[in-house]
């Protein structure tokens, strides 16, 4: 006997809910392991329910389904349940995520849960999707980020980019400090810097992007090298390149 599928039902809507939950019922090798009304409590549910899948509502209010995803990162598979425009499906379609578009029928699910059991068959064998560009290309642009979402185990903490100094490449994280703390999220500086606003955050070194409200002075270091002295005595490396752009905006 085959393995039911474990899945976690995340949509604000109650009938919404109860509308994927008549269709996965309906199937007997499908398990609900939980049902979310928001994203906070999904990134809860999927850290203790450890479920198969995830089926995602994009649209949500205070965290939608494009943060909830980055959150849950590229081992989680998700199906989208989006009332989202084509563009953004060409770019779940691109980078190998399914989706649910509403309002879909009983077979349009089917398919979607025969999709996501091959997926998890043959995984190891196919690449996982590229969650950074799935968010990027499908996302709607609204201008820099005002916030950042961590994932500490089951729990999320929200940094407002006020709140940041400024962030450290570390291996294969990245590490936001702000007011002592520091913060550890499975990204590229690369990626980070992307949402950043340029006016007010500079990559100052290959391995750190400074908020300049919390620049108290630069150093002259030794021939060619310069430090970034913070308000709060931090000491940043800040390369060639780095001051150069960093000499822009002062």
């Amino acid at each position: 006997m085959n393995t039911p599928l474990r899945i976690v039902i995340v949509d604000d809507e109650p009938l919404a809910r109860a509308v994927v939950r008549e269709y996965a019922s309906a199937d007997p090798q499908i398990e609900i392991a939980a049902e979310c009304g928001n994203g906070f409590d999904a990134v809860k549910a999927v850290a203790e329910q450890k479920p198969d899948l995830v089926l995602l509502d994009v649209q949500m209010p205070k965290l939608d389904g494009f943060e909830v995803l980055e959150l849950l990162g590229r081992d989680q598979p998700v199906v989208f349940i989006t009332a989202y425009d084509l563009y953004a499906l060409k770019a779940f379609e691109v980078h190998a995520v399914d989706y649910l578009l509403k309002p879909f029928s009983a077979e349009r699910f089917n398919e979607a849960m025969t999709r996501a059991r091959e997926r998890l068959r043959a995984k190891g064998s196919t690449p996982d999707p590229d969650v950074e560009a799935l968010v990027r290309d499908a996302k709607p642009r609204t201008g820099p980020t005002e916030r950042v979402l961590i994932r500490d185990g089951a729990n999320v903490h929200v940094l407002p980019v006020d709140k940041i100094d400024y962030v450290e490449a570390q291996d294969d994280y990245v590490a936001f400090k702000s007011e002592g703390k520091q913060y550890l999220k499975d990204q590229t500086l690369s990626a980070v810097e992307g949402t950043l606003d340029p006016a007010r955050f500079v990559r100052i070194h290959r391995s750190y992007i400074l908020n300049i409200d919390r620049l108290s002075k630069v150093e002259l270091y030794a021939k060619d090298s310069r430090i970034a002295i913070l308000r709060d005595g931090s000491r940043l490396p800040v390369s060639r390149a780095g001051y150069a752009r960093l000499s822009q905006l002062l």
